[in-house]
């Protein structure tokens, strides 16, 4: 997928004010608080203010929709885990992400983890909430400029004690460096393509 132009469009709280669906698969992503979710999807469309960032945990509070090339959503969710904000907050937050969810909006989620960090409770939540509403997903390391090639072994090696996964299914990034965003890019791109057969397939039959 070649990004040629990116918008931010919305943004929600409620599932009656997500913007109108337009037929393709959208990409969400999520993960903890300041784990990168505005960079990363600052990096792989290659506008570098889209998405606002902040160094401070529990920026993005609301649901935002971004418009790319005019035919898919990229949706950045709200960010969980250390922001110090009130729990009846965080909670809010929540129920905004599990309503996103359990929505019946065609979608395939980007789980953000930090390269150097063990999943936390919270993230295993969430990966348990994505197979709950059997929503598909895939996993994003981020920050991998802030380790060595030995430290990532180490680093996996760490995460693999809370969960199963093979190094061929997940993705490597970093902002800092933008490398992983072709491969993150171009997964995109197969997902569409595939979404468009089996769109013509359902209007054929």
């Amino acid at each position: 997928m070649i990004v040629k132009q990116a918008e931010f469009v919305k943004s929600a709280v409620y599932e009656k004010d997500y913007p109108e669906e337009i037929g393709n698969i959208e990409f969400a992503f999520v993960g903890r608080s300041n784990v990168g979710k505005s960079s990363l999807i600052n990096s792989i469309t290659g506008r570098n203010k889209l998405a606002r960032t902040s160094k401070t945990p529990g920026r993005t509070q609301l649901i935002n929709y971004f418009l790319i090339n005019r035919e898919v959503f990229f949706v950045d969710l709200p960010g969980y885990g250390f922001a110090k904000v009130p729990k009846a907050m965080k909670a809010e937050w929540g129920q905004t992400m599990e309503r996103y969810l359990a929505s019946n909006r065609k979608k395939l989620v980007f789980v953000l983890l930090d390269i150097r960090r063990v999943p936390s409770g919270e993230d295993i939540e969430m990966l348990e909430w994505l197979d709950h509403y059997n929503v598909p997903f895939k996993i994003i390391f981020t920050k991998m400029d802030k380790v060595s090639n030995n430290e990532k072994f180490k680093c996996l090696k760490e995460i693999r004690t809370k969960l199963d996964f093979s190094n061929e299914d997940v993705f490597f990034h970093s902002s800092l460096k933008n490398t992983g965003k072709d491969k993150v890019l171009e997964f995109i791109g197969e997902v569409l393509g595939e979404n468009k057969e089996e769109e013509t397939v359902e209007i054929e039959k």
